[in-house]
């Protein structure tokens, strides 16, 4: 796991070189027309799309926050509005930050296609829009997140591995994202990839807006269509989910099954040091969150994005849009000090807790 956690940080940490140059020193210019102008004193809208997951307050917003004023000599201002999973509040968030001429758009979508005609509308008002974590459709300007089929992939892997022989006898319950979120589709195509034919998918869901409530009352459901000696593990898409999962097995006196997740959010991470949960998929928000502001910085002074943007990716509706994926890690017992400790997401004392604290002396967490 130490091999993994190494190969993965040093592809972000390329990801990163690439990324930190100051946007200032970039001096091609774009066809962005009225951005070209611009200097330091930048407005640049954040639209996150729920708060029900912690990473977009706790870890997102900050992040973007601060390396925008780091790129700007303090210069650039972030407007930051969250959907709280509403597609329609979104598109009007989207039409406001028209209204207030900010200069660039991140946006992580709600529903991507729902967003599109929004993202043209900002586009025909000469706002680049920064697809961030979610591929937006619509004329956008460029694109960072993480190989989110990989994603599924790694949760697929660790599962199996997981399950060693009890893969060939029982069966799992997939529980997936919500079908708005083009993401899900690509974590859920990722896992089939390694899933199918290895194990017998009894039930499989897609979560209503990645609710841990809804994955509760889907679990509760497989449980009463299986029955609760038939399931040998739970394929979760996130660690929010992964929760709600968790709570139904116990529910019906269901114990140590391994159940997957993502988003190596703080409650995911203790239900992994107790064995709750067995894994998550550590995604390097930091990387992720500069990438999006240095895409924003450069796009709103009307500068080019050649210097970070090493890749192209299509949408539905768009073509070659200027990108950079950001590599992940299974994240498990095993390498909770080489991921989310070391790159400073959390520190020792908030994971373990009084709660805590002997499941963390066990596994050597200190």
């Amino acid at each position: 796991m130490r091999r993994a956690a190494f190969a993965v940080a040093a592809g972000a940490m390329a990801v990163s070189l690439a990324a930190c140059g100051s946007a200032a020193e970039s001096g091609d210019k774009s066809d962005s027309g009225d951005s070209a102008a611009k200097g330091d004193d930048i407005k640049v809208a954040l639209l996150l799309p729920e708060n029900q997951t912690a990473r977009y307050e706790k870890l997102d917003r900050p992040l973007i926050e601060k390396k925008v004023k780091e790129l700007t000599n303090n210069k650039g201002e972030v407007v930051y509005n969250n959907a709280k999973q509403d597609a329609s509040l979104q598109n009007q968030q989207v039409e406001t930050m028209i209204t207030n001429k900010v200069d660039v758009i991140i946006l992580d979508a709600v529903d991507s296609k729902a967003i599109a005609g929004s993202v043209k509308k900002a586009k025909d008002a000469g706002i680049p829009v920064v697809a961030y974590d979610r591929l937006a459709e619509g004329p956008i300007d460029a694109y960072t997140s993480f190989d989110n089929v990989t994603v599924g992939k790694t949760q697929g892997e660790a599962l199996l591995e997981a399950l060693g022989d009890k893969a060939k006898d029982g069966q799992i319950v997939m529980m997936n994202g919500s079908a708005t979120d083009p993401n899900a589709a690509m974590f859920k195509e990722g896992a089939h990839s390694v899933l199918d034919g290895k194990v017998k998918i009894g039930r499989e869901y897609d979560t209503k807006e990645w609710k841990p409530e809804n994955a509760n009352s889907n679990m509760q459901a497989a449980i009463s269509a299986l029955g609760k000696d038939k399931i040998v593990g739970v394929y979760s898409a996130n660690d929010g989910m992964a929760g709600g999962i968790i709570t139904a097995l116990k529910r019906a006196g269901i114990d140590n099954l391994p159940v997957t997740g993502q988003d190596a959010e703080l409650a995911g991470v203790q239900r992994i040091v107790t064995g709750e949960q067995y894994m998550s998929v550590y995604k390097p928000y930091p990387q992720e969150a500069d990438v999006a502001a240095e895409m924003a910085v450069l796009l709103a002074q009307g500068k080019s994005l050649d210097s970070i943007a090493k890749e192209k990716v299509d949408s539905p509706t768009a073509k070659g849009i200027p990108s950079v994926i950001v590599p992940v890690v299974s994240l498990t017992k095993d390498n909770i000090n080489d991921t989310v400790i070391k790159d400073g997401i959390y520190t020792v004392q908030e994971i373990c807790t009084d709660k805590y604290k002997a499941a963390c002396d066990k596994i050597g967490l200190k």
